[in-house]
């Protein structure tokens, strides 16, 4: 490939105008303005040049067909959601005798239950899966039920069951996903997304080899091991950080995934404290008599492990757990801590891998379900204080697969018009950034060309303004996967 000259850029935030020469997938200069040359120019129109952005944990499969869901996020009851749902119907979306899917409704505030009942009255006979903005709760009509050769009494599957059905339930054929998926990719490059680590529960490493025969990526993908591919991960000799043969290192082994709880919407989060109005705790998903041994296999043959927990329960066990292992991993949410948990991350080497996009999205929820605790909730700036490796990611469909987002409630914590939530617990912008980058701290010769060209420096910009940042050029080892009109 040749090189490739980005022209009137300014490295790093608040960097003075310079030439930036990209040879061999690398930086190879930075000059004054004008003084490069090569016989490709990139124009970066005064722009911003930083790390590309690295969304460190995001459902692509999930997030690629969710795109083409009918979107229930605005629903404040499930009546509301039902009748959101027929509006889009009315609308033209979804045909006569297929699967109806909706998605991203939030029932932690609801003054009714979602049940069966409710969606056979407005469509009788038909098929419906809705799933919530969490991915831990799916609602099934009678009908949909019968598809996955189920019954239940309310028809809301949670965790582990909401899991199952899930994969149960019909899906687009392959090609047409793997179709979806590549444009939700290249849609993320847009943003300046360059990496993501894909938490599907699916056979990762399989999945993305196929994707990558049929075309080049547009992001470098870190493949997450599911626990039932454990074994099967071992047998191939996987092992976290590896390079995947023949992606010319666009494709990674990652981590292998293992929940511990379940969610805050879904009221399944596992606590210390119970949750109003009951003696309910959450629901711990992996014990630790269970949990330890499942890491030890996986950390014994190379496999680092993410460990899921929400409640602040859950991450005493995680941490316990890699104490007890005295090996490094991550958690993954980490979004309620006790004080004395704070600490233990940096110490035990545990990335903590969060997504900020959340706190705003669940602060009501949060208020409502931790009462007198949300001050250690989404605690980034006391997790950043003691030293703790932070990692932003989007949970993807959780909240859409922009790092941008990400950025601007770690350091806002609001998406509205109202006053920041637990404002102490904002970050810096480059320490944000440098989370959504893979730990990439500015431009410097030598480093990988995985880069973006904003069309604003973000040092001064609101966070509303940061969500919106126009990116003018996306670049994945020097090759060009977004560039502005």
């Amino acid at each position: 490939m040749d090189d490739l000259l980005l022209r009137r850029v300014r490295p790093g935030l608040g960097g003075e105008p310079a030439d930036v020469l990209i040879s061999d997938g690398r930086i190879a200069a930075i000059t004054g303005p004008g003084e490069g040359t090569a016989k490709r120019v990139v124009d970066g129109h005064g722009g911003t040049l930083l790390p590309g952005l690295v969304d460190a944990h995001a459902h692509v499969g999930q997030w690629a067909a969710f795109r083409r869901r009918i979107p229930l996020g605005a629903a404040k009851s499930a009546a509301e959601a039902v009748e959101l749902l027929l509006a889009h119907l009315l609308a033209g979306e979804g045909l006569p005798g297929e699967l109806v899917v909706g998605a991203g409704f939030r029932d932690g505030l609801w003054p009714d239950a979602p049940h069966k009942d409710l969606l056979q009255r407005a469509l009788p006979g038909r098929p419906v899966a809705l799933f919530s903005a969490d991915l831990h709760t799916l609602w099934l009509s009678p009908a949909a039920l019968r598809l996955i050769g189920r019954d239940h009494p309310t028809g809301v599957l949670l965790e582990n069951d909401c899991m199952r059905a899930t994969a149960e339930l019909p899906s687009a054929p392959v090609e047409v996903h793997d179709t979806w998926v590549a444009e939700a990719v290249t849609a993320a490059a847009a943003r300046g997304v360059t990496g993501i680590v894909d938490y599907e529960y699916a056979d990762t490493v399989t999945d993305w080899t196929r994707r990558l025969a049929d075309g080049p990526l547009n992001a470098r993908v870190g493949c997450v091991i599911a626990r039932y591919l454990l074994e099967t991960a071992i047998e191939r000799g996987h092992r976290t950080g590896d390079v995947l043969p023949g992606s010319d290192g666009l494709l990674r082994v990652g981590p292998f995934k293992l929940f511990v709880d379940g969610s805050l919407n879904t009221r399944t989060a596992y606590c210390h404290d119970p949750y109003p109005g009951g003696d309910s705790l959450g629901q711990l998903e992996l014990p630790p008599e269970q949990l330890v041994p499942l890491m030890r296999r996986a950390a014994g043959h190379g496999l680092a492990p993410a460990v899921h927990a929400i409640g602040d329960r859950a991450n005493t066990i995680a941490l316990d757990a890699f104490t007890e292992l005295g090996c490094a991993g991550r958690i993954e949410h980490a979004q309620l801590l006790s004080p004395r948990d704070v600490t233990r991350f940096a110490r035990l080497g545990v990335v903590a891998s969060v997504q900020p996009a959340h706190q705003p999205d669940d602060r009501d929820v949060a208020d409502r379900h931790w009462p007198g605790r949300t001050d250690r909730a989404f605690p980034y700036r006391a997790l950043l204080e003691s030293g703790a490796r932070l990692e932003i990611g989007s949970d993807a469909p959780v909240a859409p697969l922009d790092p941008w987002d990400g950025v601007a409630a770690a350091v806002g914590r609001t998406d509205d018009d109202r006053p920041a939530w637990h404002p102490e617990q904002a970050i810096p912008l480059a320490d944000a950034l440098a989370a959504a980058s893979g730990g990439r701290r500015g431009i410097a010769v030598g480093e990988v060309a995985d880069l973006m060209v904003t069309a604003a420096d973000p040092s001064h910009l609101s966070p509303a303004d940061l969500r919106a940042m126009p990116i003018t050029a996306t670049l994945l080892a020097g090759r060009l996967t977004h560039l502005s009109a």
